[in-house]
């Protein structure tokens, strides 16, 4: 049985948007003020065309390549095994950690309620760990009805979503919104452009949305409309994290918030919980909005990625760098039914695990590491592969070292220790599923990807954010992107294996 064709094209739109808003807007949006100040707002533009150039690489890859997790396994026709047993076990650490973070913000949101599911420092307690396991478990009834129920419940819940978002940000904007907290207390960017580009991880992390539509291709009615779902997405989050960062930047009543006048730094202290919970406290109807906000959005994005991971592990069942059970449809809703079970009772047991980490924002910086350096191959996959596509972007090949470079800036400047977390944690698995699946092929096409990581490692280490500062950060920055163009993009491409080919469309359902 194959997986059904069933999302819409606005579907897609829907879901790539809605997926994406969550957490991000609310949290991401408060950490890169404390990193950059107004400068938050810049810092969300230039997130958005980074991320567009990573998009448009989905964008061709996925419209001639419609498969179910695909950008997990583009990386198997290019370059072999082991580089897409590394790079889907990125994506993999990247989805696992999002549903847990959206079910811990959504109890966050709950302890206007119940205050006891936090201690007094702003952690969950135990029974917010265990709220938040009970919120991930409820995921899963959203993706097991087949992907038509999936489909309609998202574009319904989700415009839902999208319109209280705004209307949330608008009134903030409305109520609270002082232009001088944009220009009186350091100026727009009062940690200069070293404070704005540090800030830009964190937005990455909510600039998801697009890596969903791709991982749903091989569901989706018309390919076609893949590529400008992709591009749509990118544009409507964007100007939605604009919006929340003009209202949060406006929003703040220095006073109200026992902060003294231009104390960027202090922000995430000063508002513990949600932040525009915190900040619509001062207006009964405003609160009301925020505590709908705090509660649905995150919900339906943490649905959404487990939804979305769950086709992760389909991909890799489909590859065999995992059990093949992975890759097993149900009989009657033709969903990845033990995919989707695995990811949920992992994603529980993370979730318990995690709770008691300080603040959700340690979280989010893990996630974008893993997530951006599995990104970072599509990119060279895309060069290697493209001679065999019928559909191509114009400009495709310098699209792609754009985009290579994006995400190797973006790892980088989420800084130590998030760096070296992330890569641990993606070592022991590539180790461990290695060994035991026979993911260890393909070795020599596998070794610019190795020295690449390694490279954007030793980089954060001795670089402005890591443990030595040897190289400040502008010349750091500019031998990332520079090494990154000249030395690992062109090795990439020249690693990739003989006799490249990739699957015809019908051919997906036999794999």
């Amino acid at each position: 049985m194959p997986l059904k064709k069933e999302l819409s094209y606005l579907d897609l739109l829907v879901l790539g948007i809605s997926g994406a808003v969550g957490t991000g807007a609310l949290f991401s949006t408060a950490g890169m003020a404390a990193e950059a100040g107004p400068a938050t707002v810049i810092a969300w533009i230039l997130g958005g065309i980074f991320y567009l150039f990573v998009g448009l690489t989905y964008s061709e890859i996925s419209m001639n390549i419609p498969e179910a997790g695909g950008p997990s396994r583009y990386s198997l026709y290019s370059h072999g095994r082991l580089t897409n047993l590394i790079n889907a076990m990125s994506d993999l650490v990247w989805y696992l950690f999002i549903p847990p973070i959206e079910a811990l913000a959504v109890v966050e949101g709950l302890t206007f309620f119940f205050p006891n599911l936090l201690t007094s420092s702003g952690t969950p307690t135990v029974l917010g760990g265990i709220v938040g396991v009970v919120l991930l478990l409820l995921f899963i009834p959203f993706n097991y009805f087949g992907v038509r129920a999936f489909g309609r419940s998202t574009t319904a819940f989700g415009s839902i979503k999208l319109v209280l978002y705004v209307a949330l940000a608008l009134g903030v904007m409305g109520v609270f919104f002082s232009a001088r907290n944009f220009v009186s207390y350091g100026g727009v960017a009062p940690f200069g452009l070293a404070g704005m580009f540090s800030a830009i991880p964190l937005a990455m992390f909510a600039f998801g949305g697009i890596r969903v539509i791709p991982d749903y291709a091989e569901e989706a009615k018309n390919k076609r409309k893949l590529s400008s779902a992709i591009i749509l997405t990118v544009i409507g989050q964007t100007l939605i994290y604009v919006l929340f960062a003009v209202a949060f930047i406006g929003g703040i009543n220095w006073s109200v918030h026992s902060l003294t006048p231009g104390n960027w730094t202090g922000i995430t202290t000063a508002l513990p919980g949600n932040p525009f919970v915190d900040l619509a406290k001062g207006n009964s109807a405003l609160l009301i909005l925020a505590i709908v906000v705090a509660i649905v959005g995150p919900f339906v994005t943490g649905y959404i990625y487990l939804g979305a991971g769950s086709r992760i592990l389909f991909a890799m069942g489909r590859t065999g760098i995992i059990s093949k059970l992975m890759k097993q449809l149900h009989s009657t809703y033709s969903i990845p039914a033990w995919a989707l079970l695995a990811f949920g009772i992992v994603g529980a047991i993370i979730t318990f695990l995690t709770s008691p980490i300080p603040t959700i924002y340690s979280l989010i910086s893990d996630a974008v590491v893993a997530g951006y350096l599995g990104f970072a191959v599509n990119p060279v996959a895309m060069t290697v592969l493209r001679k065999n596509f019928t559909y191509r972007l114009k400009g495709g090949r310098v699209i792609s070292i754009i985009a290579f470079i994006s995400a190797s800036l973006i790892a980088f400047w989420s800084g130590w220790p998030s760096v070296p977390y992330s890569v641990i944690i993606i070592a022991v698995a590539v180790a461990l599923f290695g060994s035991i699946y026979k993911g260890f092929r393909n070795v020599f096409n596998s070794l610019w990807y190795i020295a690449y990581i390694l490279f954007i490692t030793i980089m954060t280490y001795i670089g402005s954010d890591g443990a030595l500062s040897i190289i400040n950060f502008y010349q750091a920055t500019a031998l990332v992107a520079l090494i990154s163009a000249i030395l690992f993009f062109p090795w990439g491409v020249k690693s990739a294996i003989r006799d490249v080919k990739i699957p015809k469309e019908q051919e997906l359902e036999n794999l």
